[in-house]
């Protein structure tokens, strides 16, 4: 069973602590993390909306949906 992780729209270190946030798999937060900054995540994507119309994320998108997400291994070490 794969765990999800609260995703805040807008990073908390660019004023997002309080904000809005989604619950994603974890090999998906963490690759969002991995292709996107902090600022262009509260600047240009912070909704939901347009995270998935990212550019940069439209690869990953695309395979990941075609994917069994319980089959992926986390990408974040485990603490």
């Amino acid at each position: 069973m794969q765990h999800t992780s609260r995703h805040h729209l807008v990073p908390r270190e660019e004023g997002g602590r309080h904000g809005p946030t989604a619950e994603l798999c974890q090999p998906c937060h963490s690759t969002i993390h991995l292709l996107l900054d902090n600022k262009i995540l509260a600047r240009r994507y912070n909704t939901l909306e347009a995270l998935r119309a990212a550019p940069e994320l439209q690869k990953y998108l695309h395979w990941i949906g075609r994917s069994r997400v319980e089959r992926i291994s986390n990408r974040r070490g485990r603490r």
